[in-house]
């Protein structure tokens, strides 16, 4: 069981990565992205401990990045992370994997570590090579920039944006005397199955690194997996976590955990408030299922689906849209027993027409779906938006 969360872990988006002790970062503006907006982030552990997990993309069609912090990560330890915002390094060859290595190498020469001490994250448009001058003589900048403090942390945040509005940071201080922050990008091609697009989680608190590895995918399972802006699972999603153990507090594992979700929730939560077009931010529950695994697969569908999801934007509660892709789902119920309700309206009843439609008010910025499938104890619950105009507006002129 994982231990609650209680006032001792309230989130304060004011701060991020740097406000664990032991963590100094960077945003500056390296001139990878043509319109000269902040595109490279680093965020350094000084210790006295490096003990870091990770998780990444499922995706088949795994980026660079992914695969070298993949790989440096077998020995669970980091020491640094360099991010760049402007181009993905995905789809790129040997050519794009032996970038990523001379990324890392340049951070670990001016660091004084080793390259395998370095991680590595790129976010942007697929295909293309990165400017390595660019992003080398970023690095040079970036750790002269290096700093501690809030502003250091929202720097951090902000240049790993791409098609975001707004940097999304979060952190929290335990009354133990430890704390956990962190930043997370993403708008689109937004369902991650492991993570998010990008996200690095700091921590001073001291924990070996198997209750750290299983913590991240505790949280990542109930937080970043339950996020499905468009059933884009991107070639680069990447989370990692990272533990200086400057505070000296020695954390239980459950209570690290549930701070962990509780930080990780937020971040989600501004993810969704961001996306790509939003209009609407959506929650859907599937109740009494037979098990969590079909609650969510129920769920995802439709989250995942255009018509449901054009009715949302549309304000529209055509239930029969929704009754349709849970009937798509492969979730075990009785379809006579399935019950529909839009923010509080029981819409539908047994299978069938429930109270009018006028009932169901989902004009508003929020809609709250509940679907009970009486087949079970399990439920579960994942957030999405809407398909808007705006949204295949941004996505149609994207690589333009």
């Amino acid at each position: 069981m994982t231990a609650a969360v209680t006032s001792a872990t309230q989130v304060d988006r004011s701060a991020g990565v740097t406000a664990p002790a032991g963590f100094r970062a960077a945003g500056v503006i390296a001139g990878i992205k043509p319109a000269g907006k902040p595109d490279l982030t680093l965020v350094v552990n000084e210790g006295p401990h490096d003990v870091a997990a990770g998780v990444f993309t499922t995706n088949k069609v795994k980026a660079a990045p992914v695969l070298w912090s993949q790989q440096v990560l077998s020995a669970g330890k980091l020491k640094a992370v360099v991010l760049n915002s402007g181009g993905a390094n995905a789809c790129t060859g040997p050519e794009g994997f032996q970038d990523t290595h001379k990324t890392a190498e340049k951070l670990a020469e001016v660091l004084n570590v080793g390259a395998a001490e370095i991680g590595v994250c790129s976010t942007g448009l697929i295909g293309e090579r990165l400017p390595m001058d660019k992003v080398l003589g970023g690095i040079d900048q970036a750790v002269a920039a290096l700093a501690y403090g809030p502003d250091a942390g929202l720097d951090a945040a902000t240049a790993v944006m791409t098609t975001d509005n707004v940097p999304k940071q979060a952190a929290l201080t335990h009354a133990g005397g430890w704390s956990i922050g962190g930043f997370a990008k993403g708008a689109g091609m937004c369902a991650p199955n492991m993570a998010t697009m990008l996200s690095v989680i700091t921590t001073d608190a001291v924990l070996d690194q198997p209750h750290l590895d299983h913590a991240l995918r505790n949280a990542v399972g109930k937080t970043f997996n339950r996020l499905d802006v468009d059933g884009g699972t991107s070639t680069n999603d990447t989370v990692l976590l990272l533990s200086s153990g400057a505070s000296g507090v020695t954390v239980s594992p459950d209570e690290f955990e549930a701070a962990l979700t509780a930080l990780a929730a937020d971040l989600v939560k501004q993810l969704q408030a961001d996306a790509e077009g939003v209009t609407k931010h959506v929650s859907i529950t599937v109740q009494n299922a037979a098990t969590e695994a079909e609650a969510l697969a129920a769920a995802k569908i439709v989250a995942q689906d255009n018509l449901c999801k054009t009715a949302f934007f549309a304000s529209d509660p055509n239930w029969g849209r929704i009754a349709m892709a849970v009937g798509n789902a492969p979730t075990a119920f009785d379809p006579a027993l399935l019950d529909i309700t839009l923010n509080g309206a029981a819409i539908c009843i047994a299978g069938g027409k429930g109270v009018d439609r006028s009932e169901a008010d989902i004009s508003g910025l929020e809609i709250d779906v509940v679907i009970d499938l009486h087949a079970g104890p399990a439920s579960a619950t994942v957030l999405t938006t809407d398909l808007s105009h705006a949204y295949v507006e941004e996505n149609s002129a994207y690589s333009s």
